[in-house]
C-alpha cells in the first residue's frame, strides 16, 4: 500500500483503531516517544515495550500498514517537515562563511525563490484569485504561526480595497477563528496561508470553511501542500531557505503581487490611495499643514497641527 500525502497521521490511526492490550502498550510508547521510535528497528521497539516481534508487526498491521517497515517509514515522513531546518544546518558544508557571504547568499536565495514563484503563476489562476477577493461579501484570512504575520500584512493591503476583511489569527488562538467563521456563507472567501511546517489549526479551520461552502484561496508552497485538496484556487510561493523552515520574503512577495493586482482591478486605486493618505497624514512626522485637501471635500485645507492626536492629554 503506497503512502499518500494527506493520509491519516500515526496518532490519528491509533485513535481510530481498536487495539488489544499489548498493542495499546506499544501505542502509548509510540505516542510518548515518536522521534525515538522513528529510528528504531522492530526488535528494539519490541524489547523496550516488552512484547514480541510478531506482536509489534501485528500492531503495525492493526493501524492499516503492511508491516512495521511501512509504519516506521510513515513515522519518519511525519518528521521531515518539522526537522527540515535542523537537517539543512547539519548538512551545511560552508561553516566558515563570513557574515557578508551569508548576506549575499540569502539575498540570492530570495531572488531565486521570487523568480520560481513568478514562473509558477498562470493568467487564469491570477485572475481567479483577484476576482474571488473583489466579489466576496466578506474575506477571512487564516494563518497561524509565522503565517499570522503574513496574514496581517495581507489584511493591511486588502482592507483599503475590500469593505469587510478579517484576520482570523489573534492572541486567543484558533478558538477566536472558529467564532469568526461560524457564520460563513457561500459568498464569503477564506484566504488560507500555510507553509511548512503546516499547522493543524490552519487545516482544521480551512476544512470548516470548506464544509460551510465558502470559497477557498490557498497561499502555500506546492501541489503537495495539505491545503491544495481544500482550495478552489491555489497560489504557490517557492520558500527554500538554508537556515529556516521557509523563506518568508518570497511568500510576502506573492502577497504584494496579489494585493497589487487587487488594487489595479478594483478600479479605485487612486481614490483609495488618496483617502488613505488623508487618514494617516496627522500621524506622519513633519509639518504637512496645507499639503492635502480632504478627498471630496470643499476648499478647506487639512491642518495637521490642529488634527494630530495628542498623546499627552
Amino acid at each position: 500500500m503506497p503512502i499518500v500525502p494527506g493520509d491519516p497521521s500515526i496518532a490519528q490511526r491509533i485513535a481510530q483503531s481498536a487495539l488489544s492490550l499489548s498493542h495499546q502498550r506499544i501505542a502509548a510508547y509510540v505516542l510518548d516517544h515518536p522521534l525515538q521510535v522513528a529510528a528504531m528497528r522492530v526488535k528494539e521497539l519490541a524489547d523496550i515495550v516488552g512484547v514480541s516481534v510478531p506482536t509489534t508487526n501485528r500492531f503495525a498491521r492493526a493501524l492499516g500498514f503492511e508491516g512495521y517497515a511501512q509504519f516506521r517509514t510513515t513515522l519518519v515522513l511525519g518528521f521531515q517537515t518539522a526537522l527540515a531546518p535542523v537537517e539543512k544546518l547539519r548538512n551545511s558544508k560552508d561553516q566558515r562563511a563570513s557574515p557578508a557571504d551569508i548576506f549575499a547568499q540569502t539575498l540570492e536565495t530570495i531572488a531565486t525563490n521570487v523568480e520560481k514563484t513568478r514562473l509558477s503563476l498562470d493568467s487564469g489562476t491570477c485572475s481567479g484569485a483577484v476576482d474571488g477577493i473583489l466579489k466576496a461579501r466578506r474575506v477571512f484570512i487564516i494563518g497561524f504561526g509565522a503565517s499570522s504575520w503574513l496574514g496581517g500584512l495581507l489584511l493591511r493591503k486588502l482592507e483599503v480595497y475590500c469593505d469587510d476583511v478579517h484576520l482570523v489569527a489573534s492572541i486567543e488562538g484558533s478558538s477566536h477563528g472558529a467564532r469568526l467563521l461560524r457564520r460563513l456563507q457561500p459568498d464569503d472567501l477564506v484566504i488560507a496561508i500555510a507553509f511548512p511546517r503546516y499547522l493543524s489549526d490552519t487545516m482544521f479551520l480551512t476544512k470548516r470553511a470548506r464544509a460551510a461552502g465558502a470559497g477557498i484561496l490557498a497561499l502555500t508552497d506546492n501541489e503537495l501542500s495539505p491545503l491544495v485538496p481544500l482550495a478552489d484556487i491555489c497560489l504557490f510561493a517557492s520558500t527554500d531557505s538554508p537556515f529556516f523552515a521557509n523563506c518568508e520574503a518570497s511568500a510576502l512577495a506573492l502577497i504584494e503581487a496579489l494585493s497589487s493586482a487587487v488594487a489595479h482591478c478594483s478600479g479605485r486605486s487612486m481614490e483609495a490611495a488618496s483617502k488613505l493618505a488623508e487618514s494617516v497624514l496627522p500621524w506622519l512626522y513633519g509639518d504637512h499643514a496645507g499639503a492635502l485637501r480632504p478627498v471630496g471635500g470643499k476648499a478647506a485645507v487639512l491642518r495637521t497641527s490642529r488634527t494630530r492626536p495628542r498623546h499627552d492629554a
